[in-house]
């Protein structure tokens, strides 16, 4: 089978999916004997989008010593966000102060996040990461879904290679937190986009749509997904005070919702479609319920949120520890190499 690793969209919430991958990895290394062994290995293709999509990219980025093996640990992922969340999400910056509700420009200045993912993944290209993936994001210009693809490179060449650094920029610009991205391809055109949550919060259908076009033709009883949320619980709009919002009232709660609605809506798709198949067991959800002592907010990097973030996870990957120990067992079947057939069969 063809295992598909999904990770959601969600701010700052993505400490938990990452703690839950922490959980994983552990589990493979106990299992396989293998200190070594990365969250990479042992899935064929992965989706991530904002928050996601730099999970992703963290856990595809190859060695310097060995281009076929990841760089980092889900551990070492995960802590890009324990150690550098309050730089990113700076609510005491001069931005944040003179413009506190985002009316009159984004609320956070994109310099302490562009300059963290320099860091971490220098003049990598999307071409050089170990796996392939799909990362969405949205064109505000042309006014389409934009989608970049490691796989992409075989049959586009540089149109559509990017920089990993404004790969993960651009899929993680939230409306109204960051200002637009206007990222370039290798081969100099430039794109203005958005987060990708807009409209594929999480993108696990991205994956399935994306599988289904390789080479062998794989249905859903072919595919194998993990897909991990940021938690189910969010804030909730009361009647009263919605009632009488108007353009500026709107902002905020519907890029909320539309980030969740659009989960939901992946998830009820995707069971209904392994449920036709009569192979629920292939499609594996991790969504938390409840998000203790947690902010619902995607912004919130206190040092108490943080800790409360990774908590949440943790206690996730508790509770699911059985699914886990079972995710463990078909991952260690071992990879199945997804070749596609965009133009030209090709990869």
């Amino acid at each position: 089978m063809k295992k598909i690793l999904s990770i959601d969209g969600g701010g700052i919430r993505g400490i938990i999916p990452g703690q839950i991958l922490v959980a994983l990895e552990e589990k493979l290394k106990v299992q396989t004997g293998n200190q070594d062994a990365r969250i990479a290995d042992y899935f064929d293709f992965f989706a991530g989008t904002s928050t996601g999509g730099i999970l992703t990219c963290l856990l595809l980025c190859p060695s310097p010593d060995d281009p076929k093996k990841a760089r980092f640990t889900a551990k070492e992922a995960v802590n890009l966000y324990l150690d550098h969340g309050a730089k990113i999400f700076n609510k005491n910056s001069l931005q944040n102060v003179l413009n506190p509700m985002g009316l009159l420009d984004e609320i956070y200045n994109a310099s302490p996040l562009e300059s963290l993912l320099k860091e971490y993944f220098g003049d990598l290209r999307l071409s050089q990461l170990i796996k392939p993936c799909i990362i969405p994001a949205y064109d505000i210009d042309n006014r389409i879904s934009y989608f970049f693809g490691q796989h992409d490179y075989a049959v586009h060449g540089e149109g559509k290679d990017f920089l990993v650094r404004d790969v993960c920029r651009a899929t993680s610009a939230a409306p109204t937190y960051f200002e637009t991205a206007l990222v370039k391809s290798l081969s100099g055109v430039s794109y203005p986009l958005v987060d990708g949550g807009v409209f594929a919060n999480n993108p696990t259908l991205c994956a399935y749509s994306e599988i289904r076009n390789a080479i062998d033709n794989p249905t859903a009883a072919d595919m194998y997904i993990l897909s991990i949320g940021t938690g189910s619980q969010y804030l909730p709009y009361k009647y009263d005070n919605a009632k009488d919002w108007g353009k500026i009232g709107w902002i905020q709660p519907v890029i909320d919702i539309m980030m969740a609605g659009a989960s939901e809506t992946t998830n009820y798709h995707l069971e209904m479609m392994y449920s036709a198949v009569q192979k629920e067991g292939n499609y594996n959800r991790i969504q938390p319920e409840r998000m203790g002592n947690a902010s619902l907010e995607m912004d919130d990097a206190s040092q108490d949120n943080l800790q409360a973030l990774s908590e949440v996870g943790i206690k996730t990957s508790e509770d699911c520890s059985v699914k886990l120990d079972e995710i463990v067992k078909v991952l260690m079947e071992g990879p199945d190499p997804v070749k596609f057939k965009l133009e030209y069969e090709v990869y």
